[in-house]
């Protein structure tokens, strides 16, 4: 039993070229101002981070003297916790006033591209 299907015509979509848009220059300039952010401030938290870490290592007198009721290390510790907070309300925002605004536009031309793709099929 053989039936006939008609051949249905095959439309091409023409693909968005990712690559292209990749090496758009607001594409490279988001890139780079993100990067430009989040490079430097993780390489000032890790390098504080190891500090903390190498302080509690090998100057375990300097982190045992009192200050203010604890001792350093508590306080070092502490302090941990309070520019992990700082760095993160500073990335949102960042994000917010600088990176966002540029993602919906790229977005927008993105979902642009894509609906005259489809209209192209159609």
């Amino acid at each position: 039993m053989s039936e006939d299907i008609p051949a249905q015509a095959e439309t091409h979509v023409p693909p968005i070229d990712y690559e292209k848009f990749q090496a758009s220059p607001e594409f490279q300039e988001l890139k780079h101002k993100l990067r430009s952010f989040v490079f430097p401030l993780t390489a000032a938290f890790l390098a504080w981070f190891l500090l903390y870490v190498l302080l509690g290592a090998f100057a375990h007198d300097f982190m045992a003297q009192p200050f203010l009721g604890l001792n350093v290390a508590i306080w070092l510790g502490l302090l941990q916790f309070v520019s992990t907070f700082a760095i993160t309300t500073a990335y949102v925002m960042f994000a917010n006033k600088r990176i966002d605004p540029r993602t919906e536009a790229l977005r927008a031309e993105l979902e642009d591209l894509a609906r005259d793709a489809e209209g192209a099929a159609q």
